[in-house]
Protein backbone atom coordinates (compact mmCIF):
# COMPACT_ATOMS: atom_id res chain seq x y z
CA UNK A 1 0.00 0.00 0.00
CA UNK A 2 1.49 3.41 -0.95
CA UNK A 3 2.24 5.84 1.85
CA UNK A 4 -0.80 8.06 2.60
CA UNK A 5 -0.19 11.64 1.53
CA UNK A 6 -3.52 13.50 1.59
CA UNK A 7 -4.59 16.11 4.17
CA UNK A 8 -8.32 16.05 4.89
CA UNK A 9 -9.63 19.40 6.13
CA UNK A 10 -13.20 18.21 6.68
CA UNK A 11 -12.90 15.27 9.09
CA UNK A 12 -15.22 15.11 12.10
CA UNK A 13 -14.36 13.89 15.57
CA UNK A 14 -16.60 13.11 18.56
CA UNK A 15 -14.38 12.33 21.56
CA UNK A 16 -15.85 10.22 24.32
CA UNK A 17 -15.29 12.96 26.89
CA UNK A 18 -17.45 15.34 24.83
CA UNK A 19 -20.21 12.75 24.31
CA UNK A 20 -20.18 11.89 28.01
CA UNK A 21 -20.65 15.54 28.98
CA UNK A 22 -23.55 15.93 26.54
CA UNK A 23 -25.15 12.78 27.95
CA UNK A 24 -24.67 13.72 31.59
CA UNK A 25 -25.60 17.41 31.48
CA UNK A 26 -27.37 18.08 28.20
CA UNK A 27 -30.80 16.74 29.12
CA UNK A 28 -32.22 19.90 30.76
CA UNK A 29 -31.24 21.83 27.62
CA UNK A 30 -32.77 19.44 25.08
CA UNK A 31 -29.59 17.53 24.22
CA UNK A 32 -29.29 13.77 24.44
CA UNK A 33 -27.14 10.84 23.42
CA UNK A 34 -29.12 7.72 22.50
CA UNK A 35 -27.21 4.47 22.43
CA UNK A 36 -28.21 2.36 19.43
CA UNK A 37 -26.83 -0.96 18.16
CA UNK A 38 -24.94 1.01 15.51
CA UNK A 39 -23.47 3.52 17.96
CA UNK A 40 -24.41 6.71 19.84
CA UNK A 41 -26.83 9.13 18.22
CA UNK A 42 -26.54 12.78 19.28
CA UNK A 43 -29.50 15.15 19.07
CA UNK A 44 -30.52 18.57 20.34
CA UNK A 45 -34.15 19.62 20.42
CA UNK A 46 -35.08 16.52 18.44
CA UNK A 47 -32.69 17.36 15.59
CA UNK A 48 -29.63 15.16 15.37
CA UNK A 49 -26.58 14.57 13.25
CA UNK A 50 -28.60 12.08 11.26
CA UNK A 51 -26.68 8.83 11.72
CA UNK A 52 -25.25 6.90 14.67
CA UNK A 53 -21.54 7.32 15.25
CA UNK A 54 -19.24 4.35 14.87
CA UNK A 55 -16.15 4.07 17.04
CA UNK A 56 -13.78 5.56 14.44
CA UNK A 57 -15.22 8.93 15.43
CA UNK A 58 -13.34 8.68 18.75
CA UNK A 59 -11.03 5.64 18.58
CA UNK A 60 -7.89 7.14 17.07
CA UNK A 61 -6.16 3.76 16.59
CA UNK A 62 -9.01 2.48 14.42
CA UNK A 63 -9.22 5.81 12.68
CA UNK A 64 -5.59 5.76 11.61
CA UNK A 65 -6.13 2.35 10.03
CA UNK A 66 -9.15 3.73 8.16
CA UNK A 67 -7.12 6.75 7.01
CA UNK A 68 -4.42 4.43 5.69
CA UNK A 69 -7.01 2.62 3.58
CA UNK A 70 -8.21 5.97 2.21
CA UNK A 71 -4.72 7.19 1.38
CA UNK A 72 -5.08 10.10 3.80
CA UNK A 73 -2.09 11.11 5.88
CA UNK A 74 -3.62 13.78 8.16
CA UNK A 75 -7.07 14.57 9.50
CA UNK A 76 -7.77 18.11 10.68
CA UNK A 77 -10.18 17.03 13.42
CA UNK A 78 -13.33 19.09 13.89
CA UNK A 79 -16.61 19.02 15.77
CA UNK A 80 -19.81 19.39 13.80
CA UNK A 81 -23.50 19.86 14.58
CA UNK A 82 -24.82 20.27 17.17
CA UNK A 83 -21.61 22.11 18.17
CA UNK A 84 -21.85 23.81 21.60
CA UNK A 85 -24.18 26.74 20.90
CA UNK A 86 -27.26 25.00 22.31
CA UNK A 87 -25.80 24.87 25.82
CA UNK A 88 -25.86 27.59 28.50
CA UNK A 89 -22.61 29.55 28.35
CA UNK A 90 -20.90 27.83 31.27
CA UNK A 91 -21.67 24.35 29.92
CA UNK A 92 -20.81 25.45 26.40
CA UNK A 93 -17.37 26.52 27.59
CA UNK A 94 -16.80 23.15 29.27
CA UNK A 95 -17.96 21.28 26.16
CA UNK A 96 -15.52 23.26 24.04
CA UNK A 97 -12.71 22.60 26.48
CA UNK A 98 -13.48 18.86 26.55
CA UNK A 99 -13.40 18.66 22.77
CA UNK A 100 -10.25 20.74 22.38
CA UNK A 101 -8.33 18.82 25.03
CA UNK A 102 -9.29 15.54 23.33
CA UNK A 103 -8.02 16.86 19.99
CA UNK A 104 -4.71 17.73 21.63
CA UNK A 105 -4.55 14.21 23.09
CA UNK A 106 -5.17 12.73 19.63
CA UNK A 107 -2.35 14.85 18.22
CA UNK A 108 -0.01 13.78 21.00
CA UNK A 109 -0.84 10.13 20.32
CA UNK A 110 -0.29 10.53 16.56
CA UNK A 111 1.50 13.83 15.94
CA UNK A 112 1.99 13.06 12.25
CA UNK A 113 -1.64 12.07 11.64
CA UNK A 114 -3.92 14.47 13.54
CA UNK A 115 -4.25 18.22 13.81
CA UNK A 116 -6.99 20.10 15.62
CA UNK A 117 -9.62 22.64 14.66
CA UNK A 118 -10.59 24.17 18.00
CA UNK A 119 -14.25 24.63 18.79
CA UNK A 120 -15.37 27.72 20.70
CA UNK A 121 -18.53 28.58 22.66
CA UNK A 122 -19.23 31.34 20.17
CA UNK A 123 -22.62 32.21 21.68
CA UNK A 124 -20.49 33.67 24.51
CA UNK A 125 -17.82 35.81 22.79
CA UNK A 126 -15.93 36.55 26.02
CA UNK A 127 -15.66 32.86 26.86
CA UNK A 128 -14.65 32.21 23.27
CA UNK A 129 -11.78 34.67 23.51
CA UNK A 130 -10.60 33.03 26.73
CA UNK A 131 -10.72 29.54 25.18
CA UNK A 132 -9.08 30.79 22.00
CA UNK A 133 -6.10 32.14 23.92
CA UNK A 134 -5.91 28.96 26.01
CA UNK A 135 -5.76 26.61 23.02
CA UNK A 136 -3.73 28.74 20.62
CA UNK A 137 -0.46 27.56 22.11
CA UNK A 138 -1.43 23.93 22.61
CA UNK A 139 0.22 21.30 20.42
CA UNK A 140 -1.64 20.43 17.27
CA UNK A 141 -4.20 23.26 17.26
CA UNK A 142 -3.97 24.83 13.80
CA UNK A 143 -7.44 26.24 13.09
CA UNK A 144 -10.82 27.17 14.53
CA UNK A 145 -14.07 25.48 13.53
CA UNK A 146 -17.30 27.47 13.58
CA UNK A 147 -20.90 27.23 12.52
CA UNK A 148 -22.20 29.24 9.59
CA UNK A 149 -24.37 30.98 12.17
CA UNK A 150 -24.26 31.07 15.95
CA UNK A 151 -27.47 30.96 18.00
CA UNK A 152 -29.27 33.03 15.33
CA UNK A 153 -26.34 35.43 14.97
CA UNK A 154 -24.82 35.69 11.51
CA UNK A 155 -21.07 35.92 11.12
CA UNK A 156 -21.34 39.64 10.35
CA UNK A 157 -22.75 40.26 13.84
CA UNK A 158 -20.52 42.82 15.62
CA UNK A 159 -20.48 40.66 18.76
CA UNK A 160 -18.50 37.98 16.89
CA UNK A 161 -15.99 40.36 15.32
CA UNK A 162 -13.48 40.38 18.24
CA UNK A 163 -13.25 36.58 18.06
CA UNK A 164 -12.63 36.62 14.30
CA UNK A 165 -10.13 39.43 14.81
CA UNK A 166 -8.20 37.30 17.30
CA UNK A 167 -8.26 34.34 14.92
CA UNK A 168 -6.53 36.58 12.39
CA UNK A 169 -4.02 37.80 14.95
CA UNK A 170 -3.22 34.25 16.04
CA UNK A 171 -2.94 33.01 12.42
CA UNK A 172 -5.70 30.49 12.97
CA UNK A 173 -7.85 29.95 9.88
CA UNK A 174 -11.59 29.60 10.43
CA UNK A 175 -13.24 26.55 8.88
CA UNK A 176 -17.02 26.75 8.65
CA UNK A 177 -19.76 24.14 8.80
CA UNK A 178 -23.52 24.59 8.34
CA UNK A 179 -25.63 24.48 11.47
CA UNK A 180 -29.28 25.36 12.09
CA UNK A 181 -29.74 25.63 8.36
CA UNK A 182 -32.30 27.78 6.63
CA UNK A 183 -35.45 25.85 7.49
CA UNK A 184 -37.72 28.40 9.08
CA UNK A 185 -40.88 27.26 7.28
CA UNK A 186 -40.01 23.55 7.49
CA UNK A 187 -39.97 23.34 3.70
CA UNK A 188 -36.63 21.52 3.88
CA UNK A 189 -37.86 18.85 6.29
CA UNK A 190 -38.95 16.30 3.64
CA UNK A 191 -36.55 14.27 1.50
CA UNK A 192 -33.48 15.18 3.63
CA UNK A 193 -33.45 18.59 1.92
CA UNK A 194 -32.26 20.13 5.19
CA UNK A 195 -28.85 18.67 4.37
CA UNK A 196 -28.76 18.26 0.60
CA UNK A 197 -30.01 21.78 -0.13
CA UNK A 198 -30.00 23.51 3.26
CA UNK A 199 -26.33 22.98 4.05
CA UNK A 200 -24.89 24.39 0.81
CA UNK A 201 -27.23 27.35 0.84
CA UNK A 202 -26.46 28.09 4.48
CA UNK A 203 -22.76 28.18 3.61
CA UNK A 204 -23.51 30.70 0.85
CA UNK A 205 -25.50 32.84 3.30
CA UNK A 206 -22.58 32.83 5.75
CA UNK A 207 -20.10 33.79 3.04
CA UNK A 208 -22.37 36.59 1.85
CA UNK A 209 -22.53 38.00 5.38
CA UNK A 210 -18.74 37.98 5.59
CA UNK A 211 -18.56 39.81 2.25
CA UNK A 212 -21.44 42.31 2.48
CA UNK A 213 -20.94 42.81 6.22
CA UNK A 214 -17.42 44.09 5.52
CA UNK A 215 -15.78 41.45 7.71
CA UNK A 216 -13.32 40.32 5.03
CA UNK A 217 -12.38 43.93 4.28
CA UNK A 218 -11.73 44.70 7.95
CA UNK A 219 -9.78 41.45 8.43
CA UNK A 220 -7.70 41.18 5.26
CA UNK A 221 -5.49 38.34 6.56
CA UNK A 222 -8.29 36.16 7.95
CA UNK A 223 -8.48 32.81 6.18
CA UNK A 224 -11.96 31.29 5.93
CA UNK A 225 -12.61 27.83 4.51
CA UNK A 226 -16.05 27.06 3.07
CA UNK A 227 -17.28 23.47 3.23
CA UNK A 228 -19.02 21.39 0.57
CA UNK A 229 -17.18 23.06 -2.28
CA UNK A 230 -18.28 26.51 -1.12
CA UNK A 231 -21.91 25.49 -1.06
CA UNK A 232 -23.93 27.60 -3.48
CA UNK A 233 -21.55 30.59 -3.37
CA UNK A 234 -19.29 29.91 -6.38
CA UNK A 235 -22.28 29.18 -8.59
CA UNK A 236 -24.38 32.19 -7.50
CA UNK A 237 -21.58 34.75 -7.21
CA UNK A 238 -22.65 36.39 -10.45
CA UNK A 239 -26.19 36.83 -9.18
CA UNK A 240 -24.92 38.29 -5.91
CA UNK A 241 -22.71 40.68 -7.86
CA UNK A 242 -25.61 41.78 -10.04
CA UNK A 243 -27.63 42.48 -6.90
CA UNK A 244 -24.68 44.49 -5.63
CA UNK A 245 -24.97 46.73 -8.72
CA UNK A 246 -28.71 47.29 -8.76
CA UNK A 247 -29.86 47.06 -5.15
CA UNK A 248 -28.98 49.86 -2.71
CA UNK A 249 -29.12 47.56 0.31
CA UNK A 250 -26.35 45.41 -1.19
CA UNK A 251 -24.19 48.22 -2.49
CA UNK A 252 -22.29 49.71 0.42
CA UNK A 253 -21.11 46.84 2.63
CA UNK A 254 -18.28 45.46 0.51
CA UNK A 255 -15.44 47.46 -1.00
CA UNK A 256 -15.08 45.24 -4.08
CA UNK A 257 -17.22 43.19 -6.41
CA UNK A 258 -18.46 39.89 -5.02
CA UNK A 259 -16.45 37.82 -7.47
CA UNK A 260 -13.27 39.52 -6.27
CA UNK A 261 -13.79 37.88 -2.87
CA UNK A 262 -14.01 34.30 -4.14
CA UNK A 263 -10.26 33.82 -3.74
CA UNK A 264 -10.45 35.17 -0.18
CA UNK A 265 -11.97 31.83 0.74
CA UNK A 266 -10.59 28.33 0.56
CA UNK A 267 -12.83 25.39 -0.27
CA UNK A 268 -13.01 21.65 0.25
CA UNK A 269 -13.69 19.12 -2.50
CA UNK A 270 -17.05 17.79 -1.28
CA UNK A 271 -19.22 18.53 -4.32
CA UNK A 272 -20.32 15.01 -5.34
CA UNK A 273 -19.93 16.11 -8.94
CA UNK A 274 -16.70 16.11 -10.97
CA UNK A 275 -18.15 18.84 -13.17
CA UNK A 276 -18.95 21.05 -10.19
CA UNK A 277 -15.50 20.48 -8.70
CA UNK A 278 -13.84 21.24 -12.03
CA UNK A 279 -15.86 24.48 -12.23
CA UNK A 280 -14.77 25.39 -8.70
CA UNK A 281 -11.09 24.80 -9.50
CA UNK A 282 -11.37 26.81 -12.70
CA UNK A 283 -13.18 29.64 -10.88
CA UNK A 284 -11.06 30.07 -7.75
CA UNK A 285 -7.81 28.34 -8.74
CA UNK A 286 -6.27 25.02 -7.76
CA UNK A 287 -4.37 26.80 -4.98
CA UNK A 288 -7.62 27.50 -3.07
CA UNK A 289 -9.14 23.99 -3.00
CA UNK A 290 -8.34 21.24 -0.47
CA UNK A 291 -9.22 17.60 0.07
CA UNK A 292 -12.26 16.95 2.25
CA UNK A 293 -14.27 13.85 3.12
CA UNK A 294 -16.93 14.86 5.71
CA UNK A 295 -15.48 11.90 7.59
CA UNK A 296 -17.27 9.82 7.37
CA UNK A 297 -20.98 10.51 7.29
CA UNK A 298 -23.19 9.01 4.61
CA UNK A 299 -23.18 12.40 2.86
CA UNK A 300 -19.37 12.35 2.64
CA UNK A 301 -16.75 10.44 0.70
CA UNK A 302 -15.50 7.02 1.75
CA UNK A 303 -12.83 7.36 -0.96
CA UNK A 304 -12.13 11.12 -0.87
CA UNK A 305 -9.18 11.09 -3.29
CA UNK A 306 -11.12 9.57 -6.16
CA UNK A 307 -12.94 12.70 -7.32
CA UNK A 308 -9.66 14.65 -7.46
CA UNK A 309 -7.76 11.94 -9.28
CA UNK A 310 -10.52 11.68 -11.88
CA UNK A 311 -10.48 15.35 -12.94
CA UNK A 312 -7.52 15.12 -15.29
CA UNK A 313 -5.67 17.93 -13.51
CA UNK A 314 -2.02 18.66 -13.99
CA UNK A 315 0.12 16.73 -11.52
CA UNK A 316 1.14 19.92 -9.71
CA UNK A 317 -2.48 21.02 -9.24
CA UNK A 318 -3.54 17.57 -8.07
CA UNK A 319 -0.75 17.63 -5.47
CA UNK A 320 -1.81 21.08 -4.28
CA UNK A 321 -5.39 19.93 -3.72
CA UNK A 322 -4.46 16.63 -2.10
CA UNK A 323 -1.89 18.06 0.29
CA UNK A 324 -0.02 21.23 -0.55
CA UNK A 325 -2.73 23.84 0.03
CA UNK A 326 -3.79 22.37 3.38
CA UNK A 327 -0.16 21.96 4.45
CA UNK A 328 0.36 25.68 3.89
CA UNK A 329 -2.90 26.71 5.58
CA UNK A 330 -2.40 24.46 8.62
CA UNK A 331 1.36 24.97 8.85
CA UNK A 332 2.34 21.36 8.21
CA UNK A 333 6.02 20.91 7.44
Amino acid sequence: MPRPDGIDVHAHFFPESFLRLVEEEGGPHGARVDHTPRGPLVSVGGAGIGVPLDSTYWDVDRRVRAMNRQGVEIHALSLTAPMTYWAPPELGARLARAFNDAVVDAHRAYPDRFLGCATLPLHDPDASLAELHRVAGLPGIRAVYAGTNVADRDLSDPALFPVLEQCQALRLPVLLHPINTIDRAKRLAPFYLRNTLGNPFDTAVAAAHLIFGGVLDRLPRLEVCLPHGGGALPYLAGRLEHGQKVRPEARDGARRKVTAYLRRFTYDTITHSPGALRFLVETVGADRVMLGSDYCFDMGYTTPRRIIEGLGLRAADRTRILRGNAAKLLRVS
